[in-house]
C-alpha cells in the first residue's frame, strides 16, 4: 500500500483525526467525514499514558500536549472515608517507558488534533452521516475506507457484520465533569475513592483544574434528565472526603454529562477487502481499562506504518489485525475485570486495586510499550 492513496475516514474522533494527520503527512489524500456539526468533545478528560505519548511524538504534537495538560506522578486509592489504601508510583513507569503520562481535558486534545489537521490542509466534512449502505459505495470510490465512528453506532462495523454487533452495558453509569478546585486539588496525584458499588475518581490536569467521574450501579434510563443524575451524584457523594466535595462544589455545570458505560466483545475480524474499523468501533473497552484513547492512537500509528508497506490491501489489513488484536483484547479484558470488582455490591470494603497490587512497574511498562518503540 506504499503509493499515495485516497483514504476515506468516517468519524472525527481521536482515532479518526490521528490517522488523518499521520496519513496526510505521508502524502495520502484524506477525506474525513463527521456526522456531527463540530468536532465532539464528549468526555471530560483523558489520560494519555506513555504508549499514547509515543504516538503523539510521532505526530509532532507531544510538546504541545504537555503544555496543555499535566503529568501526575502518583496514583492513590482511598476508601470512602478518605483512608489511604495504596499508592502507585506513576513516575517510575514513565521513566521506564521513556515517555510521560499526560492528563488533558478532552476538548483541548480534540482542539489540538483539529488544528493540526487544518495546518495540513485536511478539511473535516461535518454533517456527513455515513450509513451502512454507503460504506460499500465508498469502498469503490476510495482505496481505503476506515471506520473510526465509535462504539455505539458504527456504520462501518455494521457494514462488515451481517449480524449487528451489540455493545455490552455493564450496569454502571459515569457522571463526569470538569472542575477548578484550585489549591484544594490533591497534590499532582490521580485519586480514586472507592466504596461498595461506587467510585469517584479525580484526575488533575493543570492550573488548578481537574476532570472527574462519579460512578455507581444503575439501570439505563435515557429519559431521565441530566439534572436528576447530577442531583443523585451530589446525594451519593456529599458525605465523602473533602477532595470529592471540593471538586463537586467547583464543577463547571456545562461540562457535566451522564454516560451509560458500554464496551464490545473482542471481534474476530476488523476488515473486509479495503474496508476497516479501528478505535472504539473495533475494540471499545471500558474506562476502567485506562486505555481507550491510547489504543485508538496506537491503531492510527500502526495503520500509518501499514500504509508505507508495499502490500495488497487485503493482506495488509489482515496483518494490521494480527498485530493489534492481542493487545486491544487484553485492554478490554482488564477493563471488564476491574469494573466487575469496582461495581459488585458488597457489604465489606473493596480490596485495593491499583496497578501496584497486580503488576510491577517494569511489567506495566513492557505492556504499554509493546509493539511500539522497536518499530519507530
Amino acid at each position: 500500500m506504499s503509493r499515495n492513496r485516497k483514504i476515506a475516514i468516517a468519524g472525527a474522533g481521536v482515532a479518526g483525526m490521528a490517522l488523518a494527520i499521520l496519513a496526510a503527512k505521508q502524502g495520502h489524500k484524506v477525506t474525513l467525514f463527521e456526522r456531527g456539526s463540530t468536532v465532539s468533545s464528549m468526555g471530560a478528560g483523558v489520560t494519555l499514558w506513555p504508549n499514547a505519548m509515543f504516538v503523539m511524538q510521532q505526530m509532532g504534537l507531544d510538546e504541545k500536549l504537555r503544555h496543555a495538560g499535566g503529568v501526575p506522578d502518583r496514583m492513590r486509592q482511598f476508601d470512602q472515608h478518605g483512608v489511604l489504601q495504596t499508592e502507585f508510583d506513576i513516575s517510575a513507569v514513565n521513566s521506564l517507558c521513556g515517555f510521560p503520562g499526560v492528563t488533558v481535558l478532552r476538548r483541548e486534545l480534540m482542539s489540538l488534533l483539529a488544528s493540526e489537521l487544518e495546518s495540513l490542509g485536511v478539511q473535516i466534512r461535518f454533517n456527513c452521516s455515513i450509513a451502512a449502505a454507503d460504506v460499500m459505495r465508498l469502498g469503490l470510490q476510495f482505496d481505503l475506507v476506515v471506520g473510526a465512528d465509535g462504539r455505539m453506532n458504527s456504520a462501518v462495523r455494521q457494514a462488515l457484520y451481517a449480524d449487528k454487533v451489540t455493545p455490552c452495558y455493564h450496569g454502571f453509569v459515569n457522571v463526569i465533569g470538569v472542575s477548578s478546585p484550585g489549591e484544594s486539588l490533591p497534590d499532582n496525584a490521580i485519586c480514586d475513592f472507592r466504596g461498595p458499588g461506587q467510585r469517584f475518581g479525580i484526575v488533575p490536569v493543570n492550573d488548578g483544574r481537574c476532570y472527574w467521574a462519579g460512578a455507581w450501579n444503575a439501570a439505563i434510563d435515557r429519559k431521565r434528565p441530566l439534572t436528576h443524575w447530577y442531583e443523585e451524584l451530589h446525594q451519593r457523594f456529599r458525605g465523602w472526603p473533602d477532595p470529592v466535595k471540593n471538586v463537586l462544589l467547583s464543577a463547571d455545570r456545562a461540562s457535566v454529562n451522564c454516560i451509560f458505560v458500554h464496551d464490545i466483545d473482542p471481534l474476530p475480524f476488523w476488515h473486509r477487502d479495503n474496508i476497516l474499523i479501528i478505535g472504539d468501533a473495533a475494540h471499545a473497552s471500558l474506562p476502567t481499562s485506562g486505555q481507550g484513547a491510547c489504543q485508538a492512537l496506537e491503531d492510527a500509528w500502526h495503520l500509518s506504518l501499514i500504509l508505507k508497506a508495499d502490500d495488497e490491501p487485503e493482506a495488509a489489513l489482515q496483518r494490521f489485525y494480527e498485530q493489534r488484536c492481542i493487545k486491544t483484547s487484553a485492554a478490554q479484558r482488564v477493563g471488564r475485570e476491574l469494573a466487575g470488582k469496582f461495581f459488585t455490591e458488597s457489604s465489606g470494603q473493596p480490596e485495593p486495586l491499583l496497578p501496584a497490587t497486580h503488576i510491577s512497574a517494569s511489567e506495566l511498562s513492557r505492556f504499554w510499550m509493546q509493539g511500539l518503540t522497536s518499530l519507530a
